[in-house]
């Protein structure tokens, strides 16, 4: 999630918070000279100069690169992959073997976009296995032998480390893998490596730069390689909108699948907390955390998610999913979707930019074509009532489930709590705290236990004004399918210095409240990509992918990234898009 103490107010106008199969560290020698070198030079490839960085980063050499925006796989989605397979145009291991070389090619060489920090030697040998059990006649379902990139605060128990973006926990292979990651196994799905994020979830400090860890360095939009794209879940969007995968999975606080997926042209969604399992993923709250799809179209995402999806004795939270969840939810897709709902249109969030306002009214036109009934609405969250109180909780959960995370890796965890991780970021300081600090760790660890009546207190508080006070009562109200409101703003320049710049956004109602959240392309802002969210109720995932596909059918703004280079969408009295 993007720094919450900016994010944490539901009606601010933000969001939350090298070769195949080897490993990818980047964070060691990475300095601002080094950012700015590889920028620099990779901004020169997308104008079309055939340079790449040095590994100093001061300047480029001479050196034949492939054009990024050419690539056999280039926006091909699942099924057309499932396709590709079962007409035997392709293999698992082919398919598999064209993303890791994209991977190669482009990520810390190439354009340099650093969404991706290590990729698993296993994959290979895991699409063969896959590969030999179509053969025989077995296929898993829509999943089976596709290339899926996982955030790195996602566990999985094999040659691929999880480490949420930290050198404290660089090594940690946790024991067995998280509850999502074992269910995209069991579904056929290959897991292709760890994505780039922000540190901690973007929850250490209030400085940060959004899609920044030691270990993967700085992540980059791919639509613009001097932008920053948005939010703890980066590395799964710039990744999935560069095709370096068939998708991703994000995790979610507050806006962190949601804002780098709008910020990087994709869908995202954040499911009802309770859909997806937590187990065996780095948390900040227990309240707030879900993990969910990161995909370039609502198909896509839909797929995924149905994989995900499961009642884990391991998260008590997951019970009603049994009922209220669906392994399937493609059937809820229909281009005709739009007709008879109707949606509301908090505007609250609207207003910090009127390019951003233009795409959103040009949305609402299109949903009213399509046959919804649109009524606008304003005052969802009482932003004065609630105060702090959302960063409250998080920094009591967030003590209390990290250390409880690092005590279940065992012995041979590399810290052990979250006073460890603090103490091993000061003494690590010139490559932890080289751009920004750790405030945000310090205040969670000064908290006490969750039996404290301030915590108790924030979280009733919290709770009653985004749910039943909230969205509920909005919905009930006005009768209402769907709540939308500008996703957020277009991508913001990279900072180090003085960090993220968020425009607007409309995340924190739904991601305090713990309801699903869906994004979806909406439009450019000077070729930057701007997203439109649709949430609601609990469990209400179904009825959103409804209206949410029938939009992006109708409306088609998905388009591939063009990476261009730093300073090209720069106004010319020195402004930027």
């Amino acid at each position: 999630m993007p720094p919450v103490e900016r994010r944490y107010d539901p009606t601010a106008r933000s969001g939350d918070g090298a070769g195949t199969g080897t490993k990818q560290v980047g964070g060691a020698g990475w300095n601002r000279r080094a950012l700015l070198g590889a920028t620099l030079a990779a901004g020169a490839l997308a104008c079309g100069s055939k340079v790449r960085p040095s590994d100093e980063g001061d300047g480029a050499t001479p050196e034949p690169v492939a054009d990024p925006t050419a690539f056999d796989l280039l926006e091909t989605s699942i099924a057309e992959l499932g396709a590709q397979m079962h007409s035997g145009e392709r293999t698992a291991r082919q398919i598999t073997e064209l993303y890791l070389e994209r991977i190669a090619r482009h990520d810390r060489d190439g354009v340099g976009l650093r969404a991706v920090i290590e990729t698993n030697p296993d994959a290979l040998a895991i699409a063969e296995g896959l590969d030999a059990e179509r053969a025989a006649g077995q296929v898993r379902g829509p999943l089976h032998g596709i290339p899926i990139l996982l955030k790195d605060n996602i566990d999985t128990a094999d040659r691929n480390t999880t480490t949420a973006g930290s050198l404290a926990l660089e090594g940690s292979i946790p024991r067995r893998d998280a509850y999502v990651a074992a269910r995209l196994r069991q579904a056929g799905a290959v897991l292709l490596g760890k994505a780039n994020l922000s540190e901690w979830a973007n929850f250490r400090s209030t400085e940060s730069s959004s899609g920044w860890s030691a270990r993967g360095g700085q992540c980059r939009n791919p639509y613009a390689l001097d932008r920053n794209p948005c939010g703890s879940s980066s590395g799964s969007g710039a990744a999935t909108s560069a095709s370096f995968c068939a998708a991703a999975v994000g995790t979610e606080t507050n806006g962190s699948i949601v804002c780098p997926s709008s910020a990087c042209g994709i869908v995202g969604i954040k499911p009802t907390v309770g859909l997806v399992s937590r187990s065996g993923i780095v948390p900040i709250s227990h309240t707030q955390d879900t993990a969910g799809p990161m995909a370039r179209t609502v198909e896509d995402a839909a797929t995924l998610l149905g994989a995900l999806v499961g009642v884990d004795p391991d998260d008590p939270s997951t019970l009603p999913a049994a009922e209220r969840g669906s392994g399937d939810y493609l059937g809820q897709l229909d281009a005709g979707g739009l007709r008879g709902r109707r949606i509301g249109v908090w505007r609250d969030p609207f207003g910090f930019d009127p390019r951003v306002d233009a795409a959103m009214e040009e949305a609402l036109a299109a949903l009213r074509d399509g046959g919804a009934e649109v009524i606008d609405f304003e005052g969802l969250a009482p932003r004065e009532e609630l105060g702090r109180a959302p960063f409250t909780v998080l920094l009591y959960e967030f003590k209390a489930g990290l250390n409880a995370y690092l005590e279940s890796l065992g012995p041979a965890a590399p810290v052990k709590s979250l006073e460890e991780v603090i103490a091993f970021n000061t003494a690590h300081a010139d490559r932890e705290l080289q751009y920004f600090g750790q405030e945000i760790l310090e205040s969670a660890q000064e908290k006490g236990s969750l039996e404290e009546d301030e915590y108790r207190e924030a979280l009733r508080l919290v709770l009653r004004l985004t749910r039943e006070e909230g969205i509920d009562r909005v919905v009930g109200e006005h009768r209402l399918d769907a709540i939308a409101a500008p996703t957020g703003g277009a991508a913001w320049l990279i900072d180090l210095v003085h960090g993220d710049s968020f425009g607007g956004g409309s995340s924190s109602p739904a991601a305090i409240a713990g309801y699903p959240n869906v994004t979806v392309p909406a439009g450019f802002v000077r070729e930057l990509p701007v997203g439109i969210s649709f949430f609601g109720p609990a469990w209400s995932e179904g009825v959103l992918l409804r209206i949410a596909y029938a939009f992006e059918q109708a409306t088609r703004h998905r388009r591939a990234p063009t990476y261009r280079a730093p300073g090209a969408l720069v106004d010319g009295a020195g402004g930027s898009a």
